[in-house]
């Protein structure tokens, strides 16, 4: 059927256009999957961004690259299930309620437990979505109908199983044990949950005195506020300078405890004095030397920060101020030997930004070496594929120094521990279903664990846990493992490593088959964006200024594997006249297809010209490269090539060729090789963008009447092999020639400062042989036409009043004597050589000089040559011009 014009507005404007069409889609189902034996599945699980969130530039590109290979694979028949969802974030949505009941006056400690939880629930209700509605504004593909959150009943009745199981084959333990905890949030966080920064601090040195002889021991510490734990000194056994020391004993400075010293491994002789104090309760290495040496841990710091009752007299008071009052009594005691100003790093809260303390604690722990066994396993068997390859290092380095997982926190909001603990016999019961007795001696006197559990371990089972364990879903069976997990380097301990050991212990598979890892997006300067810097891009003022599409094919044109995305305004900016490039040249099209019956069938004969046959011949190349690209993951490369095919190849070249046919200049049997030519090329061109910009090309798809149905349920292109490779190595010589012929009179026309709309009446080339002389003879025309010159001949004599280009085959003269005032251009020429000449000896006396051939990088010098060869390119140019025009004006002189 014909195509409308009248379909597609004269401006550009993606506001409405997405609305629009994300309505159609959801309308639609599109975006729905069911079990389908009879196709081949294709699954992912989006990594579920904090309930807390809203759009940042991060998620932005994860879920553009998730749905470019979404598109793309549903396109190319594959059953594909993206499952969306939010994570409750325990301590950051906690934070969150509690600020905001602080603003009304409201303490949480003021209120029950369930009192508060109905709180955060309420919140949840009311700002929890926000995220899921920007990310359908970003074009998100995701099958809506099955979105899932980390704390409904489904996936708590997951979790609980999964600690169940665990609890009962020994592989989650309750024990005493150092971790990180922060005292303003009054919660445990794991090792990767701490946020390191390099502080300038001070290292104090004290002197420790013999007990049972004159003299003392230094020891340099950080944190003199912990001496009062002090319970020995450790030396390591080959240190010849300290050696000497172990077996002998010490006092503790202001508390006066004997304690030995002893020999540990875990010294660092380079450290300090080489002898470092142990402190069981408040340091985790120290932790661990008690636990060799069976030393007795004294906490004299508390759960809020402050001092406790083993603090003595500093009881009560914060450590900083505790850290200040012991330095000057232990100066007051003669024992301050030194203090040295000393850069290290301070580990904060990842939340809050409170620094940590070390805290000796009950806490619920993963034993993950057996996890993690079988998890590195998988990855050296090649189940599981990571791109790019050199992140699978850094799985393996956590994975082989794994250490048990601290999994309670002490907070409200999270999966309560299912664990029971009896007040009568102290037994603890862990049951998936809530029990109303002690499984041990029957007593109805049990409680709760106060605790719930880390963030992450919900989200460890996040790939099976939505397709509905611990039940045996059709879900499970024909969609797990999934096929690709799209996420950031950052969270690879936190939540990849953690999926890998769930889905092996639970599934008895791998939970994806490729782990993509993209990198960060950074700053136009490099920089972390960052609220503080405010250098911060926010998506979604960038989909309200730009669009969807407009951002989606930045950040996809921006990444290559194992870089980071230096993002601009400017190169958002860029994107979007690609939009208007890409809308523009649709209309045009439209305009001229409108009586064209779009059932033609693309036929080769004698109607289709080089142009036709090349344009034909390309998209059909561009279509192979960028499946191979997008299979492989390459968004960046796939991105590229089709913006310089759409722009330069299609918009500028073609479009340009084929306008006198499409006119109608060239016969009615061209009119229709043209049309159908352009109505092949553009239903594959949208076709191939569909997955990277999804709005605007279902928009111009329906536009074009391609089809009633949506441009995503339309088969991938394929890449039809419409010549042999002899033709298609003709097509691409003579259609360079001729296109850098035409560039190389523009670029005469550039010298001679000519306007767009002055056409210079002769032009004279020069081929070199015979089949260069019928390639451009047969395209004389569209010479014309795109070099707004008059009239062409072909002969070896070159024209007075001429400049010349020199190709390799054929020299371009473009008479322009009788356009422009030769004494002008003479004397323009002249300057330009001036500043040439200059321009020569500054790369000369580079390159001559020995000290810069040896201390710059090749790459430098390469750069300088590559310089100096251009320089000296652009004067033989100059020269030959100058020559012919001073030849002209002699010969006018003459006459």
């Amino acid at each position: 059927m014909p195509v409308d014009d009248k379909l597609v507005s004269k401006e550009y404007e993606p506001k409405e256009l997405e609305r629009k069409w994300y309505d159609w889609w959801q309308d639609r189902g599109l975006f729905h999957a069911e079990v389908d034996e009879t196709k081949e599945p294709f699954s992912i699980v989006i990594p579920p961004p904090n309930v807390t969130g809203s759009l940042h530039m991060g998620h932005a590109l994860n879920n553009t690259l998730q749905d470019i290979v979404c598109r793309y694979k549903r396109m190319k028949g594959f059953n594909v299930l993206w499952i969306p969802g939010t994570d409750h974030a325990g301590i950051a949505t906690q934070n969150v309620v509690e600020r905001e009941l602080a603003k009304k006056g409201i303490d949480r400690k003021d209120m029950t437990r369930e009192a508060f939880l109905e709180k955060v629930w309420e919140w949840k209700s009311e700002y929890g979505g926000r995220i899921i509605s920007q990310l359908k504004r970003l074009g998100a593909s995701c099958d809506w109908d099955r979105e899932r959150f980390t704390m409904d009943e489904g996936l708590s009745k997951a979790v609980r199983a999964v600690f169940v199981r665990l609890y009962k084959e020994g592989l989650i333990y309750k024990g005493k044990y150092i971790i990180n905890w922060c005292p303003r949030c009054h919660t445990a966080l794991s090792d990767l949950e701490v946020e390191h920064a390099t502080e300038r601090g001070k290292l104090y040195y004290v002197a420790y005195p013999f007990v049972e002889e004159d003299g003392f021991l230094v020891v340099a510490t950080t944190r003199p506020e912990t001496i009062l734990g002090d319970v020995a000194i450790a030396v390591h056994p080959d240190d010849s300078n300290n050696a000497k020391y172990i077996g002998k004993k010490v006092r503790v400075p202001i508390v006066d405890r004997i304690v030995p010293v002893i020999e540990d491994q875990m010294v660092d002789p380079s450290f300090g004095t080489g002898m470092v104090k142990i402190t069981p309760a408040h340091d985790p290495n120290d932790f661990l030397v008690g636990q060799r040496h069976e030393l007795e841990p004294i906490q004299v710091i508390n759960a809020d920060g402050f001092m406790n009752e083993n603090a003595g007299r500093y009881k009560g008071m914060n450590r900083f101020d505790a850290r200040e009052a012991i330095v000057r009594d232990i100066e007051a005691a003669g024992l301050l030997v030194k203090i040295e100003e000393y850069e290290h790093a301070v580990g904060h809260c990842y939340r809050c930004n409170t620094i940590l303390e070390p805290y000796l604690s009950e806490q619920w722990f993963v034993r993950t070496e057996p996890l993690a066994k079988r998890a590195i396993e998988v990855v050296n068997e090649g189940k599981i594929r990571w791109i790019p390859e050199r992140w699978v290092n850094t799985y393996y380095q956590w994975m082989e120094n794994i250490r048990d997982w601290c999994i309670s926190r002490q907070l409200w909001w999270g999966h309560r521990i299912p664990a029971w603990t009896c007040l009568d016999c102290h037994h603890i019961t862990v049951s998936e279903i809530d029990p109303v007795e002690c499984e041990n001696c029957g007593s109805r006197a049990i409680v709760q664990d106060e605790d719930v559990l880390d963030t992450w371990f919900s989200s460890a089972l996040w790939p099976f846990s939505t397709m509905g364990w611990p039940e045996q879903t059709p879900e499970l069976t024909y969609f797990y493992p999934t096929s690709l997990l799209v996420t950031g380097f950052d969270i690879i301990f936190f939540w990849v490593a953690r999926m890998i050991m769930m889905g092996l212990k639970f599934m008895d598979d791998v939970p994806f088959k490729d782990v993509y890892i993209h990198a960060l997006v950074r700053d136009e300067k490099g920089q972390k964006m960052s609220k503080s810097k405010g250098n911060v891009i926010d998506p979604v003022d960038i989909i309200n200024q730009y669009g969807a599409d407009s951002l989606r094919f930045t950040l996809s044109s921006l990444t290559v594997q194992g870089r980071d995305i230096f993002l601009s305004t400017q190169k958002i900016e860029s994107c979007r006249h690609f939009m208007n490039k890409i809308w523009n040249a649709a209309r045009f099209a439209l305009m001229n297809l409108s009586d064209f019956d779009g059932s033609r069938a693309m036929e080769f004969d004698d109607s289709l010209r080089l142009h036709d046959r090349w344009i034909v011949m390309r998209v059909n190349q561009v279509t192979k490269e960028v499946t191979d690209l997008i299979e492989g993951y390459f968004f960046g490369e796939a991105s590229k090539i089709l913006y310089d095919f759409v722009w330069g190849e299609l918009c500028d070249w073609y479009i340009e060729m084929s306008k006198p046919a499409l006119k109608g200049d060239e016969g009615g049997t061209r009119k229709i090789a043209s049309q159908k030519v352009l109505h092949y090329v553009f239903k594959k061109v949208l076709l191939l963008l569909h997955p990277f910009i999804p709005f605007i090309t279902e928009e111009l798809w329906h536009s074009f009447g391609f089809s009633q149905m949506s441009i995503e349920e339309e088969p991938w292109p394929g890449a039809e092999e419409m010549f042999d490779d002899t033709t298609n190595k003709s097509l691409e010589k003579n259609i360079f020639v001729l296109q850098e012929t035409i560039r190389s009179i523009r670029n005469l026309r550039a010298e001679a400062n000519l306007t767009p709309q002055v056409v210079v009446p002769h032009l004279t080339i020069n081929p070199t042989d015979q089949s260069v002389l019928e390639v451009l003879a047969e395209n004389e025309d569209i010479i014309r036409l795109m070099s707004k010159v008059g009239e062409i001949s072909f002969e070896s004599r070159r024209p007075g009043g001429s400049l010349v280009s020199v190709l390799p085959w054929c020299n371009v003269y473009l008479i322009v004597g009788d356009i422009i005032g030769i004494s002008s251009e003479l004397e323009r020429l002249r300057k330009e050589k001036e500043g040439l000449l200059l321009e020569e000896q500054k790369s000369l006396s580079k390159l001559s000089n020995e000290s810069f051939l040896q201390k710059a990088p090749q790459e430098v010098v390469e750069k300088e040559q590559n310089r100096l060869k251009k320089v000296r390119e652009r004067m033989k140019r100059i020269d030959d011009n100058i020559a012919s025009l001073e030849r002209s004006s002699e010969e006018a002189d003459g006459r």
